[in-house]
């Protein structure tokens, strides 16, 4: 009753605010770039833009890292995968709390999801319980598939160690984590979908400092050709063109001034909801790192009833991973092991508005409006 009444007097007052407004660069800032595709004449096949793209794309990370550019991140998984030795049929460990695209990802490799839990402080797998798991597997594990759950990135040295001691390559899906994504020790896959932080359009690259694991994956990206016509294994086509190394060139060089402006905004909106003890940041969110997105948790069983209010105020939510990975039709045949954590992420998890552009009015919409409704809660 309080809640309803609380809705009824914050009834819409402005436009329906969207929870994803993503920008790519504008034409002015493709066109020194595309000019130079008419120019060389030059569309696709690695074409001097592409080469220069992941030049700079490599120059982000702190060791000697390769970079390899696709066509998205999903077959970026699948191919690193498949060129780390993964063996078809067996398993691989990974969090039931992602994005179905992790599981699609594995499934192309020819690999089977084991879905485990995540830590509910981080989000994350755990090494140690991971190892303890891998005792009680239920198949050959062939490879570990961590998620940098909206942004966040990995302990990369507690994975080093895990793989030195269990043998079984470990494998980022870094998708939204273009910002924090800085150290290329374990090979990393990101995200360059127009949804993410640095975006182009639809596009993907894995970062690692194996150069042999690079020239792998490069392979299969071009049918198996290795400089010449000679395709020497299974491969496919999931090159980038020149096309989408423009718009990552421009992207690239506006990045710091993007970075500078989901920096302001995401403070904004945890200044705006400090005093709520309720309402929880990920770790380090708009401080030491940016992303996309802004996920806050919300005590107990919240999200949905929340994600409701705040529906009636024409403010759109988004619970991004569901119920999680596992119980999406196509993988709940996989096996799996106990998911309470994923499972209380689940129903505390939402996805508020968040733009890199979004102005004061709108943030103090969003935060205003859900301070009012927890209090209902």
């Amino acid at each position: 009753m309080v809640l309803a009444a609380t809705l009824t007097n914050l009834a819409p007052t402005a436009s329906r605010l969207p929870v994803s407004r993503p920008r790519l660069p504008a034409v002015q800032a493709l066109l020194p770039w595309l000019s130079q595709i008419d120019a060389n004449r030059w569309y696709s096949n690695f074409g001097p833009l592409l080469r220069g793209f992941e030049d700079r794309l490599a120059g982000r990370f702190a060791g000697p890292t390769r970079v390899v550019t696709m066509v998205n991140a999903t077959q970026g998984l699948s191919l690193t995968l498949r060129a780390l030795g993964a063996g078809e049929g067996g398993l691989c460990a990974m969090p039931a709390w992602t994005f179905v695209a992790s599981a699609h990802a594995v499934t192309e490799a020819g690999l089977t999801p084991w879905f485990l839990d995540v830590d509910p402080e981080t989000s994350m797998l755990d090494p140690e319980r991971v190892k303890a798991e891998l005792r009680r597997a239920p198949g050959a594990v062939e490879a570990v598939l961590l998620v940098a759950p909206f942004g966040q990135m990995p302990d990369v040295d507690a994975w080093l160690a895990f793989q030195a001691e269990t043998g079984v390559p470990v494998l980022i899906d870094a998708a939204a984590a273009f910002d924090q994504a800085r150290d290329a020790r374990l090979p990393l896959v990101v995200s360059l979908h127009a949804t993410k932080a640095l975006g182009i359009g639809e596009g993907g690259f894995l970062a690692t400092e194996d150069g042999a694991l690079a020239d792998r994956v490069r392979e299969l990206t071009t049918y198996g050709f290795r400089g010449d016509r000679n395709a020497r294994g299974l491969a496919t086509n999931a090159k980038l063109s020149e096309y989408s190394a423009a718009v990552g060139h421009a992207a690239l060089d506006a990045w710091e001034a993007d970075r500078r402006s989901f920096q302001r905004v995401g403070q904004r909106m945890r200044l705006s909801l400090a005093l709520e003890p309720g309402i929880l940041f990920q770790r380090g969110w708009s401080l030491q790192w940016v992303t996309s997105v802004c996920v806050v948790q919300l005590p107990g069983p919240w999200a949905a009833p929340a994600a409701e209010a705040l529906e009636t105020l024409g403010i759109e939510t988004r619970a991004w991973w569901g119920r999680g990975c596992h119980a999406s039709d196509a993988f709940r045949d996989c096996p799996r092991g106990d998911l309470s954590h994923t499972e209380d992420l689940a129903r505390s998890s939402l996805g508020l508005p968040f733009a890199s552009d979004m102005d004061d009015h709108e943030v103090d919409r969003v935060c205003g409006g859900l301070r009012r409704i927890i209090t209902c809660l």
